[in-house]
């Protein structure tokens, strides 16, 4: 299964936020922490403000947080949000050129390898990935300072 780095910016995006702990951040600072592009951040805060991941607040005293617990935030309804445009093989897309595909058992098999793939998802949220346990080490690695 491939993840778009569009899907990966934004569970990075989210991630930063959950240790973050509610506190407002920046697009800016986001971006230095992961070192990737601002610009390329932008599209996708937009997106996960318009899809209620986040709350995205404008002006002098604005910025990101999230708009729920992580513990609401399930990892795999994220990607299956994220990567709904993707097809994993192209018997899976409505442009199948396949000459075998009437007869080929692949299809059949990817898709169940696929819903096992999200079956795994299903079962994590963002706290998992930032939970107490690891907090402290996101924290430090991200340059988040609990001063700030």
């Amino acid at each position: 299964m491939h993840i778009t780095r569009y899907t990966d910016y934004s569970m990075r995006v989210l991630i930063y936020l959950a240790a973050k702990e509610g506190e407002l951040c920046t697009i800016s600072e986001i971006a230095r922490s992961y070192d990737i592009s601002k610009n390329h951040l932008m599209k996708i805060v937009q997106e996960l403000n318009a899809r209620g991941y986040l709350l995205a607040t404008r002006g002098k005293n604005g910025g990101l947080r999230l708009n729920t617990e992580p513990s609401n935030i399930n990892i795999g309804e994220l990607v299956r949000a994220f990567e709904q445009g993707s097809k994993l093989v192209e018997c899976f897309g409505s442009e199948n050129q396949c000459v075998i595909t009437p007869a080929c058992q692949l299809k059949k098999i990817f898709a169940e390898a696929q819903e096992s793939f999200f079956a795994t998802l299903d079962r994590y949220t963002l706290e998992d990935l930032v939970g107490d346990q690891h907090k402290a080490a996101v924290r430090e690695l991200l340059n988040i300072n609990a001063a700030e």
